[in-house]
């Protein structure tokens, strides 16, 4: 019996097996009704069977071996819609793929028993009906990701947002105690811890709303005017200075540094290339930053001297969520970073038609530098 008539014949049968197994996933399948633990099982296995017997060339077959296969009559909707589902109901990626990996071995146990005699239309269909399962498994996987990843980014703009309230609260508390007439020196120190840490946290959740943004489909929002390209280092300096004490900055500016930027969003890219250099700088070590311009636009740098990174991560740092655990780190920094700094000062400098790279090696140290094309944006984007 050809696998694809067996398939339609047996199809009840099949999907009693596989609800069965997917009844086992725990603690997702718990309290699921049939119905959603069958979820696409029958389209799916309609799908295959149309597959098996759809003609290919040696062609056709190298590309699906590869995963660049069309996808299959009926299978898109099926397979997509299978993964999301999937990953909504609180199933692992590890379970959604036990799901093909039993659904495979059940069809072909109770298959091979109805085979007389093996022939090569018998390898054939097995052939077929592995590709077919692997190409059903990438469609869920795909669509299972990206519903993760939604999933996630909702999550964390939501956090993000909620955050603002208590951090304003928190932020306004720092104020108050730091005036000399509320209390004694001790009182002082305190409120400007409070009003250090306040400002830390305001940068992160900052950097998790941009990301959320970015990830759910915007585009990093920048709104260029006449600005100076020293002013804006100069005040980034100074709120570095204010929220790492222990931390000694040197700046230097040269050249033409007015024309059209975004500088609040300037300003939040250097703070987070700052923030980094500090992190990762060498216990006692001063961080750099400079400004030069002239007809072709501007050049940024923020150089440290401490641990080097790995050639192999100087792209990778620019991704969302990525921190790099550094030896020989020396000093004594809390961290403040979840790794979105980064991704961040890059999204606002590709904003601004411009490009932002990293250089680490034990002579030069770490240095981050920002090119911005003249007059990239000369007028707001809105």
């Amino acid at each position: 019996m050809k696998l694809s008539h067996f398939i339609n014949e047996h199809i009840e049968e099949i999907i009693v097996e596989w609800e069965a197994f997917a009844r086992t996933l725990e603690p997702a399948a718990s309290g699921m009704t049939t119905l959603a633990l069958n979820d696409q099982a029958r389209r799916i296995l309609e799908a295959i069977a149309l597959d098996i017997d759809v003609a290919e060339n040696p062609t056709q077959q190298y590309e699906k071996s590869k995963g660049m296969a069309p996808a299959l009559i009926g299978m898109e909707s099926a397979a997509s819609s299978h993964g999301t589902s999937r990953q909504i109901s609180g199933f692992t990626l590890v379970q959604l793929t036990a799901e093909y990996r039993a659904l495979r071995a059940t069809v072909l146990r109770l298959w091979l028993p109805k085979i007389e005699r093996v022939t090569t239309a018998t390898t054939n269909d097995m052939i077929r009906f592995n590709e077919t399962i692997d190409q059903a498994l990438a469609e869920s996987a795909v669509t299972y990701s990206r519903q993760a990843s939604r999933t996630r980014d909702t999550f964390l703009a939501i956090l993000g947002h909620d955050l603002r309230s208590p951090l304003a609260t928190m932020t306004m508390a720092g104020d108050f105690l730091s005036r000399p007439e509320v209390g004694d020196e001790r009182t002082l120190k305190v409120g400007g811890r409070v009003k250090r840490s306040a400002a830390n946290m305001t940068t992160m959740v900052n950097d998790l709303l941009e990301y959320a943004r970015t990830q759910l489909g915007g585009e990093m929002p920048i709104r260029p005017h006449l600005a100076n390209m020293k002013e804006i280092c100069q005040s980034v300096m100074n709120d570095a200075t204010a929220a790492h004490p222990d931390c000694k900055f040197e700046l230097e500016t040269s050249g033409e540094l007015v024309d059209y930027f975004d500088s609040v969003r300037l300003h939040q890219a250097l703070t987070n290339l700052l923030n980094n250099a500090v992190q990762y700088r060498a216990k006692d070590s001063t961080v750099f930053i400079s400004a030069a311009g002239d007809s072709e636009g501007a050049v940024i740098q923020v150089k440290n001297t401490g641990s080097v990174i790995p050639p192999q991560s100087l792209q990778a740092i620019f991704n969302p969520l990525v921190q790099l655990a550094l030896d020989g780190t020396e000093n004594d920094t809390p961290s403040t970073s979840i790794g979105l700094g980064l991704f961040i000062a890059r999204e606002i400098t590709v904003a601004h038609g411009g490009t932002i790279k990293a250089q680490s090696t034990e002579v030069s140290g770490t240095t981050f530098t920002i090119v911005l094309p003249k007059s990239a944006i000369a007028e707001p984007v809105l």
